[in-house]
Parts: C-alpha cells; sequence; structure tokens
C-alpha cells in the first residue's frame, strides 16, 4: 500500500491527525473507501458473539474437567480445550479487525459461518430446532453481508500502513 508524500510545511493540526492529512476519526473512510456499512457491523456482531459461545463452551468444559466428569483421555479432553479457547481467540481477533476494516479477516470469517452451518444443519434436522436456527441464520446473514459489494469495498485495508522506522 503505498503513501502519498509527505509535505514539510503542513504541521499536524488535531492530536489526532497522523500528518498525512487523515485524522483517527475519518480513518475508515480514508482508508475503507467510505462510512462503515450496516453489514460490516453485523457482521462484526456475528464473529464476536460466535467467540464469546466458544469461550462460554471452553469454560463449562473446564468446569466438568475439575468437577471429575468421565472423560475416555484426559489429554484429549485437554486439546478439545486448548481448540476451543485458541478459535475463540482467534474470532475475538476477527472481529475487532472486520470491523476495522483490514482484509484478511474475511477469509476466516467466511470459513468461521460455514462451520457453523455444518453444525447448525444437522442440530437444526436433528430435532433441536431452536439452537439449530441460532446457528444457522446468523452464519447466513453473515455469508450474505461478506459477499456485498460495500463490505467488500469497506474491508480492502492491507494493514501495516505506517512505516516502522
Amino acid at each position: 500500500m503505498s503513501r502519498p508524500p509527505l509535505n514539510p510545511h503542513h504541521h499536524p493540526a488535531a492530536p489526532g491527525d497522523d500528518g498525512q492529512g487523515t485524522s483517527r476519526d475519518n480513518l475508515g473512510r480514508a482508508i475503507g473507501g467510505g462510512p462503515r456499512p450496516a453489514g460490516i457491523v453485523v457482521i462484526s456482531i456475528v464473529v464476536v458473539l460466535e467467540a464469546l459461545a466458544l469461550l462460554i463452551a471452553g469454560a463449562l468444559y473446564i468446569y466438568e474437567l475439575v468437577t471429575g466428569a468421565p472423560v475416555a483421555s484426559f489429554w484429549g479432553a485437554v486439546f478439545t480445550l486448548g481448540l476451543l479457547l485458541a478459535f475463540s481467540a482467534l474470532l475475538f481477533a476477527v472481529g475487532h479487525f472486520l470491523f476495522r476494516g483490514y482484509r484478511w479477516t474475511r477469509a476466516p470469517a467466511l470459513v468461521a459461518q460455514l462451520f457453523a452451518l455444518t453444525i447448525g444443519f444437522p442440530t437444526m434436522t436433528g430435532g433441536l430446532v431452536l439452537a439449530g436456527l441460532a446457528m444457522v441464520v446468523p452464519a447466513l446473514a453473515a455469508i450474505v453481508f461478506l459477499f456485498d459489494k460495500r463490505v467488500v469495498a469497506f474491508a480492502s485495508r492491507a494493514g501495516g500502513s505506517r512505516a516502522a522506522l
């Protein structure tokens, strides 16, 4: 991502100004190509709620392990717990950076929604209709919004927009 040349006579007018005429308040417009679309907000909320659900599942899993629930393999249970917590942390990061307009977040957000669909449809058809719908409907909404042209235009920030030295 190229940056415009700095004007040596330009002095930042406000504390939020980065010296290039782009204030923090207008960062979303300058980098993402316009105001933040509603689709970005919806997708970010869905992804963060999924991360929160995984974190709660991890907490319940810890509770079950501590209270002595029988497991076939202790280390398998620890591995599963590690996966739950790692995926939760990943989804929290994806939701945060997607809201800020980073490009790399669209792919993991899509994959998370596909995982939610692969769990939600069998849950729904297996008799737990409300639980299945709670997974399927937000995932479908997020997938639809992920391919909206306004969302794609906004979420095009490549990262590393400031010089390292």
